[in-house]
């Protein structure tokens, strides 16, 4: 599909130049002699470059940028300026033109300027596009998991699979770091080549520096032949280093080596061996008390960590697990033939209770018992405790040096409208709802108070999702089933909300 150009100019002649030469580049141009028409077309299409004449008879090119940037902020404009106008062109630019050019204008340089401009339009749009999946999201990769967190681990994948920058990946046993993995490798330009896995606890030390680097033959005892190693293997792929805190420290300057010069030494070899391979490295253990306890050095851990991605545990994510345990329900019913096929309330209120510190791992193995001891199409009861031997609790604590306390005052809130600082506003799916939801937002932001040196700010999202939870379970006299209803949301989403916040108790 052809781009689409719009030329902004009162000078006939100069308008057939231009229309002439984009068409040639393959454009499809449209003209315009007066800034009013031109707002027009840009309020009818959506353009991909606009060119305008600083100078038109009835609007400044200034104003021009400014309204076309309204009504259409992604579409890129350059503004054509004559002799003496750089002030006036530079003003352009900061009121949001992608670029200026001088009369008489050069027009191999111009379509130069044209291409820049209309591939940056072009990333952004691809951009919105990709945050738009993403945000919506609930799968990904082989990844399962909706909740903002994860949200965020889906687009550091996308920003960064694609790169050859080395990844660490933190988590607690059992939250799925090999999977994370695989999703880098596999979005990578280097998923048609090896992936080679290697847990390092796993390996004999006395054996790993052969098993990592690979041995001639007859260099050690039962050395009966060459092995390449996992390194070798790896080469032109991904190499995953899972508890790379657990390999010995000794052999760390060698692989820290391998990374600095791309090349590496078999055991009892003095031949260097050229390597190019992607590194990812997991742990589930803090990597500076790993350091500090001497069991990973640290210009290492500065090296292997180009990107660091944690991953959360499952207690920290709760609505994620309604939608991991039905994962998993129709993996095992379909692996294993059996008639369950749904949860029962008390199930889900079972998964949504109980803390899951063996993570993801642990909720699969969970789903796996019950649908192989399940007689019916649903499983009603789950083995695990009736309640997690550790509560888990988020607050919320304005961090800011002398803050004042603000108080957010709703006058006569109900199902019908509301007034908010004087203001009456109708509440459901129309724009006065809408409005009253901004005026809501505005409230709350402009009583925050300002982030302090040294001080985290904590997620305020957090605060107003626990308020917004406790009103609705308040206003239905806590039936959980409406007060999801109220809300829009799937109920095992609000149970997790529930569980994540401890509202049990303050409902």
């Amino acid at each position: 599909m052809a781009y689409k150009a719009l030329v902004i100019d009162d000078d006939l002649a100069t308008l057939e130049f231009m229309k002439f030469q984009l068409k040639d580049e393959g454009f499809d141009v449209t003209t315009a002699e007066r800034g009013q028409r031109a707002l027009d077309f840009v309020r009818e299409t959506e353009f991909d470059i606009i060119l305008t004449d600083l100078n038109l008879p009835d609007i400044n090119g200034i104003e021009m940028v400014k309204q076309s940037k309204q009504i259409s902020p992604d579409t890129e404009i350059i503004m054509i300026t004559g002799f003496g106008s750089m002030e006036k062109a530079i003003e352009a630019t900061k009121a949001g033109a992608f670029h200026y050019v001088e009369k008489p204008v050069n027009f191999d340089e111009l379509i130069l300027l044209i291409g820049k401009a209309v591939e940056r339009k072009q990333q952004t749009k691809e951009i919105k596009e990709l945050r738009g999946k993403l945000s919506s999201r609930t799968s990904y990769e082989g990844i399962i998991g909706g909740s903002r967190s994860m949200q965020s681990i889906y687009e550091m994948i996308e920003s960064v699979a694609e790169s050859d920058a080395n990844i660490f990946i933190l988590g607690e046993s059992g939250t799925g770091k090999e999977v994370i993995a695989n999703a880098i490798h596999y979005k990578s330009h280097r998923s048609k080549k090896p992936f080679v896995k290697v847990n390092c606890s796993a390996l004999p030390k006395d054996l790993i520096e052969s098993q990592l680097f690979g041995h001639t033959k007859g260099s050690f005892t039962g050395a009966t032949s060459d092995k390449s190693g996992f390194i070798g293997q790896a080469n032109t792929g991904s190499l995953l280093l899972d508890e790379i805190a657990e390999m010995p420290v000794e052999l760390q300057p060698k692989l820290l080596r391998v990374l600095q010069e791309r090349v590496y030494y078999r055991v009892g070899s003095d031949k260097p061996q050229e390597v190019d391979f992607r590194l990812i490295c997991a742990t589930n253990r803090s990597p500076f008390e790993a350091i500090q306890d001497g069991n990973l050095r640290e210009d290492l851990y500065y090296r292997i960590n180009t990107i660091e991605i944690k991953i959360p545990p499952l207690r920290e994510r709760m609505e994620d697990v309604p939608m991991l345990a039905e994962h998993f329900l129709e993996m095992y019913a379909a692996k294993y033939k059996g008639k369950a096929n749904k949860f029962s309330q008390h199930a889900f209120d079972q998964m949504l209770n109980y803390n899951w510190r063996g993570n993801v791992r642990e909720l699969q193995n969970t789903i796996e018992r019950a649908v192989l001891l399940c007689k019916t199409n649903t499983i009603t009861e789950l083995n695990i405790p009736k309640t997690s031997s550790e509560s888990v609790s988020y607050t919320f604590t304005a961090a800011a040096e002398n803050s004042v306390e603000s108080e957010v005052s709703f006058n006569n809130l109900s199902s019908n409208g509301a007034s908010v600082g004087g203001q009456s506003f109708q509440v459901g799916n129309n724009l006065e709802g809408e409005k009253l939801f901004e005026e809501v937002g505005k409230l709350i932001v402009e009583n925050l108070p300002e982030p302090s040196d040294g001080t985290e700010q904590k997620d305020v999202f957090d605060s107003l999702e626990t308020g917004v939870v406790l009103a609705a379970l308040r206003r239905t006299n806590g039936n959980k089933q409406a007060a999801a209803n109220l809300l829009g949301l799937y109920r095992p989403r609000l149970y997790g909300m529930i569980k994540r916040h401890n509202l049990e108790e303050r409902i």
